[in-house]
C-alpha cells in the first residue's frame, strides 16, 4: 500500500479528543511569572529586553494611534513560533500547517483593521479603493480590483504561513523516508541524508519563525493603513 505524505498532517487525537488545543495553550506556560523583586532573573531580563526590541521594530511603520494593538499582536508572533518551530523538530504534527486554523486567525484580526479605518477615517479607508487621478473609463474596473485585493489578504495571510510550512514539513517527510530506506542498502549514503535532513531541519525551524514575524508584520502594516 502506497504511503500518504500528508497523513503526517492529520490532527493528533488522544482517546478521540483532538491536542490541537493542548499545543495551542502549550506556549503561553514558557512565559516566566513577574516577581515582586527589584531586579529580576535572567530570564525575565531577557524576555523584556525581547519583547521591548521586537515591539519597537513592529510598530515602526505605525501611527501612534495603532500602538495600542501591540498587546495583541505581540502574543501572536510568540504562540505562532513556538507553536511550528516546536513540532518540526520532533516530526510531528504543526498546529499552523491547518489552513481552517490560520484563516481563523487572520480573518478577525485582518477584519478588525477594516473595521477600525472604517469607523475612524472612512473617507480615507474606501480612497484605497480608488486612487486619485484615476481616468474615467478605468474607474469601475479598478474599484473592482481593489475590493478583490482587499478581500483577499486574509487568504493570503492564511495560505502563506499554510503553504510555506506544509511544504517544508513535507520535504522533511520525503528525505527521512529516504533515509530510513536508504540504511540498510547504502549506509554511507544515509548517514549524508541524515546530515542533510538535519539542516534542513533547522532550516524549517528559522523558515517558521520567520513566517511568524511576517504574518504579524502584514497585520501591522494593514493596521497603518486604517489608523
Amino acid at each position: 500500500m502506497a504511503l500518504n505524505f500528508f497523513d503526517q498532517f492529520m490532527s493528533p487525537t488522544l482517546l478521540g479528543i483532538p491536542l490541537m488545543a493542548l499545543a495551542l495553550t502549550l506556549p503561553w506556560i514558557l512565559y516566566p511569572t513577574p516577581t515582586a523583586r527589584w531586579l529580576n532573573n535572567r530570564v525575565l531580563t531577557l524576555q523584556g529586553w525581547f519583547l521591548s526590541r521586537f515591539t519597537q521594530q513592529l510598530l515602526l511603520p505605525v501611527n501612534l494611534g495603532g500602538h495600542k494593538w501591540a498587546a495583541l499582536l505581540h502574543p501572536n508572533n510568540f504562540p505562532i513560533t513556538l507553536n511550528n518551530t516546536g513540532p518540526p523538530s520532533m516530526h510531528i504534527h504543526p498546529p499552523h500547517t491547518t489552513l481552517s486554523l490560520n484563516m481563523g486567525l487572520a480573518v478577525p484580526l485582518w477584519l478588525a483593521t477594516v473595521i477600525i479605518g472604517m469607523r475612524n477615517q472612512p473617507t480615507h479607508a474606501l480612497g484605497h479603493l480608488l486612487p486619485e487621478g484615476t481616468p474615467t473609463p478605468l474607474i469601475p474596473v479598478l474599484i473592482i480590483i481593489e475590493t478583490i485585493s482587499l478581500f483577499i489578504r486574509p487568504l493570503a495571510l492564511g495560505v502563506r504561513l499554510t503553504a510555506n510550512l506544509t511544504a517544508g514539513h513535507l520535504l522533511i517527510q520525503l528525505i527521512a523516508t529516504a533515509a530510513f530506506v536508504l540504511l540498510p542498502i547504502m549506509p554511507t549514503v544515509a548517514i549524508l541524508t541524515a546530515i542533510l535532513l538535519f539542516l534542513l531541519t533547522l532550516l524549517e525551524v528559522a523558515v517558521a519563525m520567520i513566517q511568524a514575524y511576517v504574518f504579524v508584520l502584514l497585520l501591522s502594516l494593514y493596521l497603518q493603513e486604517n489608523v
